[in-house]
């Protein structure tokens, strides 16, 4: 008789097939940039000398002669301009003879005090009287002196804004000199946040459009301490390394590398807000890949900017999920993915 086998199948025997694995979700991640020591300002500007001068008359008058040109060189102390002097020489002598006359006054009248003729009283208003004329007399005289301009310095003319024959009032700018031993500068309008962020001696790198893509160095020496009324930017000056072949009112563009904004973002790590779980107070979570698995993590939070939140504790270039985040537990296996690669839906496609 042969010997048969047992049946071991539909005899209470254990399944050893094994169970079909949960598929990892798909899920999409960033990686997280640490927060930066420094970071990038820019903006565009025009180019001047340190010293540039507008030039005009104290006096108001009839331009009778314009010496100069823009784009003439000048020496400290040349005439560039004058006005007709006629009515300051008419005003001098009116003045010279009030000063002759109140001397002569006060010369009598002394006499007469101290025979006892005249009171103090009477004396002292002649005083009085010889001290105005003395100072009418000077005043006239400096003015005088300001019926010619000119330059305070060597250098280069850089606009003329009247002409011979015109009639031009106090203060009215006729000539812009500039003083070439100065340095060149740029003067750079920045808004008061980035402002706040420059300090004296940053590096600047600047660029001219006359001078395609060659860059130059240049290092901030002086920061506004006033915002513009009009716009409210701030001018951080940019010192240029001697440069002859550049000049006054050419525009460039500069580059400062800075310091982070001096406020609470500086201290944090920026994500999109919807990788954040939850968050209560300075604490937030967030899931982190960690080798295909998700890891709830904790982290410390400093709230939204926008579309992004702030949070620090997290690795620099550490990855945390953002869309499927609200689909995924912690130790999870996920399936990261491209958005870009995702096939796209088409309206009405079933």
């Amino acid at each position: 008789m042969s010997a048969t086998l047992p049946l071991l199948a539909g005899c209470g025997g254990k399944d050893k097939t094994p169970k079909a694995q949960a598929p990892a979700t798909p899920v999409e991640a960033v990686a997280v940039s640490g927060p930066k020591s420094e970071a990038q300002v820019s903006g565009t500007g025009t180019l001047e000398r340190r010293r540039e001068m507008a030039l005009s008359f104290r006096i108001g008058g009839v331009l009778t002669r314009m010496a100069v040109e823009a784009g003439d060189s000048v020496r400290a102390g040349q005439a560039l301009a004058a006005i007709d002097p006629a009515n300051l020489e008419a005003r001098q002598q009116q003045t010279s003879a009030d000063l002759e006359r109140a001397r002569r006054d006060v010369e009598r009248d002394r006499t007469l005090f101290d025979k006892g003729y005249v009171s103090r009283q009477r004396l002292d208003d002649r005083l009085s009287a010889l001290k105005a004329a003395e100072a009418a007399y000077s005043s006239t005289s400096f003015d005088r002196r300001w019926a010619q301009l000119t330059s305070p310095v060597s250098g280069v003319v850089l606009a003329r804004n009247a002409q011979a024959g015109e009639v031009v009032q106090p203060g009215q700018v006729v000539l812009k000199v500039a003083d070439l031993t100065s340095p060149l500068v740029l003067r750079l309008p920045l808004s008061a946040r980035d402002a706040g962020r420059v300090r004296v001696g940053d590096a600047a790198r600047v660029r001219v459009a006359e001078m395609g893509e060659q860059a130059l160095n240049g290092t901030v020496t002086r920061l506004g301490e006033a915002a513009d009324t009009r716009t409210g930017a701030v001018t951080v000056e940019i010192e240029l390394s001697g440069r002859p072949d550049l000049r006054s009112g050419q525009i460039a563009s500069a580059e400062l590398s800075v310091r982070t904004a001096p406020d609470r973002t500086g201290a944090f790590a920026r994500i999109p807000a919807e990788a954040v779980l939850e968050a209560e107070g300075a604490r937030a979570f967030v899931l982190r890949l960690d080798g295909g698995i998700a890891r709830r993590t904790a982290v410390g939070f400093g709230g939204f900017d926008g579309d992004d939140a702030l949070v620090s504790g997290l690795a620099d270039g550490a990855q945390v999920i953002t869309a499927g985040a609200g689909f995924v537990g912690d130790g999870e296996k996920v399936r990261l993915v491209d958005p870009a690669k995702l096939p796209s839906t088409t309206a009405g496609s079933r």
